[in-house]
């Protein structure tokens, strides 16, 4: 017989040693008739007495209530008992698939899908499904196969419905087309529509995003516009086309009839793009493209030339050199600017006998190379402001195309003591901007815009008499409208009268 605990008259029994369950070195039982009583068990401690059913649940919660210094050394600790599910956590019933919170989370994902461009596999990535049962544990997350199937394709029918609403309330409407490749070498052309809406803010929608497998002739084009045109129901807003100066899209306006605007922030790329390619200039950007890279990967050079800029140039915060993009001919400029910003202490790392570079790799610019630059990046700063100014997004920029390209054409004119390489650039500018906006739809459709707004009504980059034949046809345009405004009411008032007449 185990060790028994005395206390008065009567003495605590251990429990039998095949008892294994950490609990019982805090419970025994008292002995009646020369055997264990095991209907009850008796705290050591306590000497309370707690009825024996088969389990220690009650013992163990009871010393957790009771004795609490005592749980720390057994199996069953508060803290598991605490991170055990409660009674009212095991019993949450489900949120049903058709109630109105599971519906709204089912939408909310479908537009995080949609508008963050996200892949319909990411509702089967741990981490989301962990974030979604966190905030409702209630929520079980559809399939993606709902997504694509279902609730994607009807947030698609909700905002068609109300952009195509929206579009219905519009009086004139511009459409701009854009042709790009993926990735993945797959040709798609997007279709936006841009329009002013009753309360005078702009607004902007893109109606399409289209593969085109077919070859991008003019006739194909000019297919696709209308087939939009028709899809939308923009028959008669007056639709305005705005392309890139591509041939096939300029025969695609013709085709179709469009009202045809060339986007002049890539008639401007066009522009400094052909005057980048000149052969000094392609040599001078080739020199600084290469210093650029040779900072991007030496590690050593880079921490080197950050030392020298907080030494030399006292900046806190070293900067980077950027390299050039070829489909961006402002960073050409971006990096050249850069680059004499950053000169002296480019300069004093690749002549410090730390890096001990290559010359034949790495060749440091001459004055004259400095001069250079320096004019050019002074040169192309106008081309630079009318390309930021030509991306506003949120007001029109018809009416800036025409003075600021006769701007641009007035600056680019040779100055006096212009080295050879700007006097190349400024000609090679100036030579291509003159050659767009020449046919008269566009001239009309570019001097009226600027006439009717009230920073350039005065149309200062005009002669006298072409500005003379640009009032006068505003002046005609707006009786017209006048005349076809009063008709219209003429008519409504007669049906009106009509419609008293047969109620009388």
């Amino acid at each position: 017989m185990a060790e028994a605990e005395k206390d008065g008259e009567r003495e605590i029994i251990d429990a039998p040693k095949m008892w294994k369950a950490d609990i019982w070195r805090h419970f025994g039982f008292y002995e009646v008739g020369g055997k264990l009583d095991q209907s009850y068990a008796v705290c050591k401690t306590c000497r309370s007495k707690i009825k024996h059913v088969g389990n220690t649940t009650n013992f163990t919660n009871h010393i957790i209530r009771w004795h609490p210094e005592l749980a720390t050394g057994s199996k069953t600790t508060p803290q598991q008992v605490k991170n055990q599910p409660s009674i009212q956590q095991s019993i949450v019933s489900p949120l049903p698939p058709n109630s109105d919170r599971a519906k709204k989370i089912t939408r909310s994902v479908a537009c995080f899908i949609a508008k963050d461009l996200r892949p319909y596999s990411v509702v089967e990535n741990a981490g989301f499904r962990h974030m979604l049962k966190t905030i409702e544990p209630r929520y079980k997350l559809p399939a993606r196969a709902t997504f694509a199937d279902s609730a994607v394709p009807l947030l698609y029918k909700e905002v068609r419905e109300e952009v195509n609403t929206s579009l219905q309330q519009a009086t004139r409407v511009a459409i701009t087309s854009d042709a790009w490749t993926s990735i993945v070498t797959e040709s798609y052309i997007t279709i936006t529509a841009h329009y002013i809406s009753e309360d005078w803010r702009m607004m902007s929608h893109v109606l399409q995003t289209r593969a085109v497998h077919e070859s991008h002739t003019g006739a194909h084009m000019a297919t696709l516009l209308l087939d939009v045109v028709d899809e939308w129901q923009l028959t008669d807003k007056g639709v305005v086309l705005v392309t890139d100066n591509a041939a096939n899209m300029t025969s695609a306006a013709e085709i179709g009839r469009f009202p045809h605007v060339k986007c002049f922030a890539h008639t401007l790329n066009l522009a400094a793009q052909r005057a980048l390619k000149l052969p000094t200039v392609s040599r001078l950007l080739g020199r600084v493209r290469r210093i650029s890279a040779y900072f991007h990967r030496s590690p050593k050079a880079k921490h080197l030339f950050e030392e020298n800029q907080r030494t030399i140039l006292k900046l806190t915060c070293p900067l980077k050199l950027i390299t050039d993009v070829s489909t961006r001919w402002n960073s050409a400029h971006d990096m050249m600017e850069r680059f004499l910003q950053l000169q002296a202490a480019v300069h004093a790392t690749l002549l410090s006998p730390e890096l001990n570079v290559d010359e034949s790799d790495i060749v440091t610019l001459s004055r004259a190379d400095l001069v250079n630059v320096e004019e050019a990046v002074k040169t192309l700063k106008p081309m630079k402001d009318a390309t930021f100014c030509m991306s506003e997004e949120s007001t029109p920029t018809v009416s800036l195309i025409a003075p600021v390209h006769g701007q641009l054409v007035q600056s680019m004119s040779d100055t006096i003591g212009d080295p050879p390489l700007i006097r190349d650039v400024k000609n090679a500018i100036k030579s291509d901007l003159l050659k767009r906006y020449n046919s008269e739809a566009e001239k009309k459709i570019l001097y009226t815009s600027s006439a009717l707004d009230p920073r350039f009504k005065g149309l200062p980059f005009l002669a006298e008499e072409e500005r003379l034949d640009v009032y006068a046809g505003v002046t005609a345009e707006v009786a017209s409208l006048e005349f076809e405004r009063r008709r219209m009411s003429e008519v409504d008032e007669a049906g009106s009268s009509g419609n008293q007449e047969e109620l009388h």
